[in-house]
């Protein structure tokens, strides 16, 4: 299934998250943090957004770091993705 956000979100998928400390231990599931580095899917255009011009600085394929508690959680084609207003998004990763 093809997504297409609308206006300023943007579709990104976590990254996942490390499974072993710089240490050497190994992580269960529920001593993992949930991570905030993600991959960008799909871009909107941008545009008139609460009445002001929006112009996108992601790009699909860049890696990028979200606010901790930005966007809602959807599952599509048995992918989780998260949908996030680009003003979620704190910064790109290079």
């Amino acid at each position: 299934m093809n997504i297409k956000p609308l206006f300023d979100r943007v579709v990104i998928k976590n990254v996942e998250a490390e499974e072993t400390t710089k240490s050497g231990i190994i992580l269960t599931s529920s001593a993992k943090e949930k991570p905030q580095m993600a991959e960008v899917l799909a871009v909107g255009p941008g545009g008139k957004v609460d009445g002001k011009d929006v112009t996108m600085q992601v790009e699909v394929g860049q890696k990028v770091i979200y606010s901790k508690y930005a966007g809602t959680e959807v599952k599509l084609d048995g992918q989780e993705v998260i949908i996030v207003r680009q003003s979620d998004i704190l910064a790109v990763v290079e």
